[in-house]
């Protein structure tokens, strides 16, 4: 695959980034350059290769997956102007 200048700078259009004409010819060269890397990557058998967190084998620590309130309700109502059993109160609105 290979970026043209034409393309760049529609990129950067839809990016809404000011790209001067020189500025484009660079980055024309830039990212051809990633995607020749790209590419390279591509070539590279990976089957069979279990996917890694870590380059140490290791557990992942996990929590358990449980609903809580977070017992922190006193706490978030507690600069509220006024609270009614750990609800904010709010005036009545009538138009």
């Amino acid at each position: 695959m290979s970026v043209d200048v034409k393309t760049v700078k529609r990129v950067a259009r839809l990016a809404r980034i000011a790209v001067s004409e020189e500025d484009a010819e660079r980055m024309t060269g830039e990212l051809n350059a990633i995607l020749g890397f790209v590419e390279q990557l591509n070539e590279v058998d990976v089957s069979g290769v279990e996917p890694m967190t870590s380059v140490i084998p290791m557990e992942m620590k996990k929590r358990q997956d449980v609903v809580t309130d977070g017992n922190k309700a006193a706490d978030i109502v507690a600069n509220a102007p006024a609270t009614e059993e750990n609800f904010f109160l709010v005036p009545k609105v009538v138009e």
